[in-house]
């Protein structure tokens, strides 16, 4: 990774190459980027923003204090804020404070070409008024709770699902126009071919998540389990409740949270990675990861687990812990190279991008003289032809799907 260029807020952003589209990156602001822990919008942010500036694109990543990027970085609150996730007060000043950013580069005759938000509700809220026209990925599930806030904003952005089971799942007249997926950087992920005789849960300790009833399915079946991932705030209580009591130091195990080298190795080394959940996650970037370790995936078919999990070549679809338990038995039977496979033609970070070269594109030849600060919009050149699309079921085919 190249050594960041940070700026402060009133800095003047030029362009790194003139004539290139410039984006403006927005990550959330509450951990920096990459995540040295959890973080799995913080990840995919920092793979975007090292593609898309080995390709010569001119990007800004506004993120959180700490950040790095091969894109040039602005971080405009003087801290991070991990334990306040949420938070309306530090994610209106940073949505705030990036778009008055945003809006001087353009009155000082250097207009940013799109606004890329991975930050959350308020940059979509507030994207009308903002100097550039915005692409916004939902990284969270359309519910009973964010279903009349995207009926009411989401007509501001161009909105990007992140699995067709998101894009499915969209209200009644909000407009979802791509569906592309997250990223994985394959080179990043060991593969393993010979397992340790462990099964592995990883995630937010959140009851949807399921982490008690890989415990049932693990102590059915008689195997080893490794749980990892945060206990946040809010969560404590059903970890004292549901997890703590059978922690026994042997067969089932709390690493709490991990990152690095030793995030890589539990994926690599687990003979199988369990997904009990029970609601419709958008994607699930831990079963990308453990498949592109080679290790495949026992997953209720909710959310996207119905796509990223390919029943019988890289895991199984399961209806409960029961039958969980019986899978666990025929992870032997699952290729660890089908597993990587599986990602490598439907997730690396280049695919990805490719897709939102393309929505960019789309997006900046449709902005308007005065959205844009500028006389006219410029096409932007993909490096290589054709655009990503987030496969349905098993297909792995290499082409934007666009819904408009």
């Amino acid at each position: 990774m190249r050594a960041p260029s940070v700026i402060t807020p009133l800095d003047n952003l030029s362009r790194v190459v003139r004539g290139a589209p410039r984006i403006a990156m927005l990550a959330p602001p509450w951990i920096p980027v990459p995540p040295r822990a959890y973080g799995g919008i913080e990840a995919v942010v920092a793979l975007l923003c090292e593609e898309l500036a080995s390709r010569g694109h001119d990007v800004t990543l506004f993120a959180a204090p700490g950040s790095r990027s091969a894109a040039r970085v602005c971080t405009p609150l003087e801290r991070a804020h991990p334990d306040d996730i949420g938070s309306a007060l530090y994610e209106g000043d940073y949505v705030a404070s990036v778009y008055d950013i945003i809006d001087r580069a353009a009155m000082n005759g250097e207009p940013f070409d799109v606004v890329h938000d991975h930050s959350g509700f308020t940059a979509l809220a507030m994207a009308h008024r903002v100097s550039a026209p915005v692409v916004h990925t939902l990284h969270g599930p359309f519910d009973e709770h964010t279903r009349p806030f995207y009926e009411r904003h989401g007509h501001k952005a161009r909105l990007v699902a992140i699995s067709h089971s998101q894009l499915e799942q969209a209200p009644p007249g909000v407009q979802v126009a791509d569906a592309v997926s997250n990223p994985v950087l394959l080179e990043d992920w060991p593969l393993c071919e010979h397992k340790d005789d462990y099964l592995l849960w990883m995630g937010r300790m959140d009851p949807v998540k399921g982490a008690h009833r890989a415990i049932a399915a693990a102590r059915r079946a008689g195997r080893r389990l490794v749980l990892a991932g945060p206990v946040q705030p809010g969560q404590h209580d059903y970890f004292a409740r549901a997890i703590a009591p059978h922690l026994d130091g042997h067969q089932i195990t709390f690493a709490g949270e991990v990152g690095g080298e030793r995030r890589k190795e539990l994926f690599a080394r687990a003979k199988g990675f369990l997904m009990p959940i029970r609601w419709a996650e958008p994607f699930g970037m831990v079963m990308v990861e453990a498949l592109a370790c080679g290790t495949p995936i026992v997953a209720f078919p909710e959310g996207a687990a119905r796509e990223i999990v390919i029943h019988g070549e890289n895991g199984f679809h399961v209806a409960d812990e029961l039958e969980m338990s019986d899978a666990i038995e025929g992870l032997d039977a699952i290729d660890p190279f089908r597993c990587r496979e599986s990602v490598a033609e439907r997730y690396a970070v280049g695919i990805v991008v490719d897709g939102y070269e393309a929505v960019y594109d789309r997006v900046i030849r449709r902005a308007t003289p005065r959205a844009r600060f500028s006389d006219r919009p410029r096409p932007l050149t993909a490096r290589r032809s054709g655009a990503a699309q987030i496969p349905h079921g098993r297909t792995g085919a290499a082409n934007l799907e666009v819904l408009t």
